[in-house]
């Protein structure tokens, strides 16, 4: 893999989270301009009232017989806690999220039933390669290395967030706004690439070095770090960033880049290549994106601003130099 998503596989976002949450029955509630700092609230209960769809007989008669007269469509997805994405209602058991919701749309517009195989991140690509399961939904980045095994059908933008404590008056739009801060990101993420090469702009213009700090995989470690102010940034993928922003009321997202840094990248439904399912996909996300229904799952979940004006089917990847 060019890039390295297991930024988005960590368990502890989830606890960490979720420990905020004084009452979960609710869908996310924004933060309001007189109280910017309170707590968003998440429906994370295993009753979700998913936005559902119609099934549409054109689209749904483009579904490769095989999987058409299964009846089913089996979906990989992350079994590991990435919220808002994928992740573990409260009774540990259902997985709930963004990721689950628009795959749900997918499988009612092709009239199947939506067949969830949690896994882990590196078996989801083995077992959409191998045809066990049919699509992946996990975040996944499209990339010209990955195109040469995996059709591709966009469904939102890949984008990278830095998280500032929510009384911090930071402002990030660019490489000179990180000079000289204390920083934390994943290491080996395409994350930390964007930030070693933002660090170097900065020392050939003769700003001062970045200090990074790295707390290993668990993401409660970065939040704490953030909020008792030995870190002035945390940088990762915005859904999750926006989601722990949206619960805690400690935390905002103070600038975002596209997820290949100057190159802009995308999320798609991941299928096999040649396998004949990616037009279904990608007409099932544009029916979607049309009926308004697919901005209300985004809406949910406070991932409005990733939402794309229709589905490519593998568009220009980032390059196999980026990662």
């Amino acid at each position: 893999m060019p890039i390295r998503r297991r930024t988005l596989l960590l368990p502890a976002v989830f606890a960490a989270a979720t420990a905020v949450l004084s009452s979960c029955t609710a869908e996310v509630a924004p933060k309001t301009a007189e109280n910017p700092n309170q707590p968003g609230r998440v429906n994370t209960s295993p009753e979700q009232n998913r936005v559902r769809a119609q099934k549409v007989e054109e689209i749904a008669n483009l579904v490769p017989p095989e999987i058409r007269n299964r009846g089913t469509l089996v979906v990989s997805v992350s079994g590991q806690g990435s919220p808002p994405l994928s992740f573990r209602a409260d009774d540990d058991r259902t997985v709930i999220g963004v990721e689950i919701d628009v795959a749900q749309l997918v499988a009612d517009v092709l009239g199947l039933r939506l067949e969830l195989q949690p896994t882990s991140w590196e078996n989801i690509f083995l077992s959409v390669r191998s045809g066990q399961h049919d699509v992946g939904f996990s975040n996944i980045t499209v990339t010209e290395e990955r195109k040469e095994i995996y059709d591709f059908a966009t469904y939102r933008t890949d984008t990278v967030a830095f998280l500032a404590r929510a009384d911090s008056p930071l402002v990030v739009k660019g490489p000179p706004d990180i000079a000289g801060r204390t920083v934390s990101v994943s290491s080996g993420t395409n994350q930390e690439k964007i930030l070693l090469d933002w660090d170097a702009r900065n020392r050939a213009a003769g700003l001062a070095p970045v200090k990074f700090q790295y707390y290993g995989e668990n993401s409660a470690d970065y939040y704490l770090a953030l909020r008792s102010g030995r870190i002035d940034l945390y940088v990762g993928p915005n859904p999750t960033l926006s989601y722990h922003a949206t619960v805690s009321g400690e935390s905002r997202v103070v600038g975002t880049v596209p997820g290949g840094g100057e190159f802009p990248a995308q999320i798609a439904a991941t299928t096999r290549k040649g396998n004949g399912l990616v037009t279904a996909l990608a007409r099932a996300i544009d029916h979607e994106i049309a009926g308004g229904r697919y901005a209300e799952v985004l809406g949910r979940w406070n991932l409005g601003n990733e939402a794309l004006p229709a589905s490519q089917i593998n568009p220009p990847g980032l390059p196999k130099s980026v990662g």
